[in-house]
């Protein structure tokens, strides 16, 4: 009897078959036959192929074919995929490890095989059973609900699979489903339009929750917001221009329903990348002249906010919501001291009240609301911060005097740093343009040249702080590259001087910072170099 160790290669082709074809049952008979020595008389025959016996009551031959595993076989009745042949595996394993761990792994694998074979028959049936009750196009006839079922079907089973999936599911929505109420009377074809983008809004919300622990989360959340920013850019396109009087006197039911799918989105505080709040104080902002609706729907929020148990995100957005029908009956301030009740105030949500008195140029109501939101910009997003700053600015350029602008650009330095920057130059102001360049340390290198050179055209000895400190500062990294960056301001140094006309300043500015620097031999070459000194 020969004493097989087979190769590594040819022990992993075996095991790989007993995962794949056999069950754990049938692993488990093959394990009791090895563990009690049942496997005799292994030997290679022909090079390929591996004999064996196993006892039991009565000795089954097993072969093994090395070269075609599914062509082995057993002299037992058991079919092809028997315990016999098990046993040998597990015998031929045992040179190269421990049989009792290969049974585990195979064990696992074959339950997790098991697993992902049962979902996938699970999903084929729903796929099955979705396709059997497939939905009719949608009709003036149905209902929003239905036109929201149709809309999920045709995207049943949509996964995100690339960074772009989420921007071609939003083309392809549109592209997909807007034809079929295209022809529409104008009312329902408005609302057809809005019950679109609140579905792209729903998935969109929907993919962004299923993949936030994913490897891939960073780049959905962030397709996730640029598709919902498109979303809230169709919305404020569409909103203004709906007759949602004619839909409610019309069609009230249709309304009625619309409203509550968005105000159940809008009124949990959920975690979202999308404003279900911004969508739905919009739609009842259109609604002013619909008193009887308006008082039924504050009384509800009215209602729910008695509750004592709310969680502090579903509160924010009842507060939210009901101050917005403040605002309606009762104006700005009013709404803006029931809003003060507000656990966490995103700036995101106050957006809408800006941008309505920028359209309607009531620039001392936007200076209102910007003063309110001030002490929270400090924190807020970037984004956020960026579209505060744009609506100041609209407002200041309204008033007779920036100081107060000004204030606040400073009070939010370094984040306002690019837009206190860009006024100052527009303004005018170069020196207090300067003055923050000292501040923020930074370097003329690293400045927009036309702006550098504005400067320097109008008063060349505003720039020479700038150009000492950016010098100051390079000397002080004590590298080679950092002293080669202070000759070439040097050099534009030397030049402001000789346009100043003052060669006598420049002559004991080059002797003093020589002196000063002169243990730094590198520092010291360079300035012989650039022939600054001898």
């Amino acid at each position: 009897m020969l004493k097989l160790q087979i190769p590594k290669n040819r022990i992993n082709a075996l095991a790989r078959y007993l995962r794949d074809h056999f069950t754990v049952e049938r692993l488990d008979g093959g394990w009791e036959d090895f563990h009690k020595r049942r496997v005799e008389d292994a030997e290679l025959k022909h090079g390929i192929e591996i004999h064996a016996l196993v006892r039991e009551t009565k000795a089954h031959e097993v072969i093994l074919n090395l070269e075609a595993i599914d062509k082995s076989e057993c002299s037992c009745s058991d079919g092809d995929h028997c315990k016999h042949i098990a046993a040998v595996v597990f015998a031929l394993f045992a040179p190269h490890g421990r049989p009792e761990l290969l049974l585990q792994q195979l064990k696992q694998a074959i339950h997790v095989r098991t697993r992902q074979q049962q979902s996938k028959q699970q999903t084929n049936a729903r796929a099955a059973e979705k396709r059997q009750d497939r939905l009719d196009p949608p009709t003036p006839d149905q209902p929003p609900g239905y036109w929201q079922r149709f809309f999920d079907q045709q995207f049943y089973g949509f996964s995100l699979n690339q960074q772009q999936s989420i921007e071609l599911f939003h083309s392809a929505a549109k592209e997909s489903l807007r034809p079929y109420g295209k022809s529409w009377e104008r009312p329902l074809r408005e609302l057809y339009a809005l019950h679109l983008i609140v579905f792209i809004m729903r998935k969109i919300e929907q993919f962004y929750m299923d993949t936030k622990t994913s490897y891939l989360s960073y780049y959905i959340e962030t397709g996730c917001k640029a598709v919902a920013r498109q979303c809230h850019e169709d919305m404020q396109q569409l909103i203004p221009e709906m007759d949602i009087a004619g839909i409610a006197k019309k069609y009230p039911a249709y309304w009625k329903e619309t409203l509550a799918m968005i105000a159940e989105a809008a009124l949990t505080g959920k975690d979202s990348p999308l404003s279900w709040s911004t969508v739905y104080r919009g739609l009842w902002w259109r609604m002013a002249d619909e008193r009887e609706w308006l008082r039924e729907e504050r009384a509800r929020l009215q209602k729910l906010l008695t509750a004592s148990d709310l969680p502090a995100r579903r509160k924010d957005a009842l507060v939210l919501a009901e101050a917005h029908f403040t605002l309606m009956e009762e104006g700005d301030g009013a709404a803006r001291e029931r809003m003060d009740r507000l656990v966490r105030r995103e700036p995101r949500d106050f957006f809408m009240y800006l941008h309505a008195c920028y359209q309607e140029e009531a620039w001392e109501r936007m200076l209102a609301w910007l003063r309110w939101l001030l002490p929270v910009m400090q924190k807020a997003q970037q984004e956020d911060l960026r579209q505060f700053c744009h609506y100041w600015i609209e407002a200041v350029q309204r008033q007779t005097n920036d100081a107060e602008w000004v204030h606040v650009m400073v009070a939010l330095l370094p984040r306002t740093y690019t837009f206190y920057t860009t006024y100052l130059m527009k303004a005018g102001r170069y020196r207090a343009w300067i003055d923050l360049q000292l501040a923020n340390r930074v370097s003329p290198l690293n400045l927009y040249s036309p702006d550098l050179q504005t400067v320097e055209n109008h008063d060349p000895a505003l720039v020479l702080p700038l150009y000492h400190q950016a010098v100051e500062r390079c000397i002080a990294e004590k590298n080679r590259t950092a002293y080669q960056n202070a000759m070439r301001l040097l050099k534009k140094l030397n030049a402001l001087y000789k346009k100043l006309e003052r060669p006598a300043v420049w002559e004991e500015y080059i002797y003093r910072l020589a002196v000063k620097y002169s243990r730094l031999r590198a520092l010291q070459e360079e300035l012989r170099k650039g022939k600054w000194i001898p």
